[in-house]
């Protein structure tokens, strides 16, 4: 599987992508490209941002050279990749959202922007043209979309069959279910004189998964009320 970044810091990557199973697996079972904006810039500063029309702070990223970009790195793909541009303005994103990503695996390209923004046209005329997503990774905001970019893979990858050691592992996590994750725990059993819960210890598999359920749903409630009011709202459609 190919994964394509289109930004103007190539050598921010891999980055940490290039650790532990994502790392192991680099090469193997996806491949990494970054293409550099700066290469479609026409001009001899290879300039890829300009001031806003109307005024205001800040530059906007060039819609031709942005284009040049983008249609570049999907030369590069025979299938249909997912093609996402990661944007404070754009929607949230969630485990679902990278489990659907992952589907189909033709690929992905990630475009991550800069100064005040990219040009509206080009953002409109890719998602029209080749149904490009807008994502946003939270509400704050961050000097660029490389960072984001980051979080997006880490998180789309494992999803990819093979690189997992324990396949279950991405289907008893958070938010899969809109439920926070159960707490865990390891040896030693007694620990600065705090005992393992002693249903974890029962060998009873059918306590222990009502046991963890229980504690997700105590977790949740507690930690996140806004994702404990949605499962109550699924669950009542």
């Amino acid at each position: 599987m190919l994964i394509t970044v289109v930004t103007i810091f190539p050598e921010m990557f891999p980055g940490p992508l290039s650790y532990s199973l994502c790392g192991k697996s680099l090469g193997q079972l996806w491949d990494l490209k970054a293409v550099n904006i700066r290469d479609f810039a026409e001009d001899k500063h290879h300039t890829v941002d300009d001031s806003p029309y109307g005024g205001g702070a800040g530059m906007i990223m060039k819609p031709d050279v942005v284009d040049r970009a983008l249609t570049a790195a999907l030369s590069a793909y025979n299938g249909n990749p997912k093609i996402i541009f990661m944007t404070a303005g754009g929607s949230v994103f969630t485990n679902r959202v990278a489990r659907d990503l992952m589907d189909g695996q033709d690929g992905l390209i990630i475009l991550c922007g800069r100064y005040e923004g990219v040009d509206q046209r080009v953002v409109d005329h890719w998602k029209t043209h080749h149904g490009m997503m807008e994502v946003s990774i939270g509400d704050y905001i961050l000097f660029g979309g490389e960072i984001p970019a980051m979080v997006v893979m880490d998180s789309c990858l494992r999803f990819l069959p093979g690189i997992m050691n324990n396949c279950d592992s991405t289907v008893h996590e958070s938010f899969e279910v809109d439920l926070l994750e159960y707490p865990q725990y390891t040896r030693p059993a007694v620990w600065n004189g705090v005992e393992v819960p002693s249903v974890l210890l029962s060998g009873n598999h059918k306590a222990i998964d009502g046991w963890r359920l229980e504690q997700s749903e105590i977790v949740t409630r507690s930690a996140r009320p806004d994702l404990w009011r949605k499962r109550c709202s699924d669950d009542q459609v």
